[in-house]
């Protein structure tokens, strides 16, 4: 396994990662390790927009809209020469 060291990293940012990792029962390494996963797999992800968007917004719930009836537009052109 490969080691990394972080240099330069704000107390602030250390409280949170600390209580990050407390909030998921981890230690301040671990957390560190899943933040990164999930963000390197994320970006690495390809697929439908559309999908991504869906799966960030369906917990929130959603709502039915009633689409308008489609009606034709008009006769098709003619091309008669």
């Amino acid at each position: 396994m490969a080691a990394i060291t972080i240099r330069k990293l704000d107390e602030a940012t250390k409280v949170r990662l600390r209580v990050r990792a407390a909030q998921h029962g981890r230690s301040m390494e671990e957390e560190a390790r899943e933040i990164l996963r999930s963000a390197l797999v994320m970006s690495s992800r390809p697929g439908n927009i559309a999908e991504r968007i869906h799966r960030l917004f369906a917990p929130l719930g959603g709502v039915e809209l009633e689409l308008p009836k489609r009606e034709p537009v008009g006769p098709p052109p003619e091309f008669d020469e």
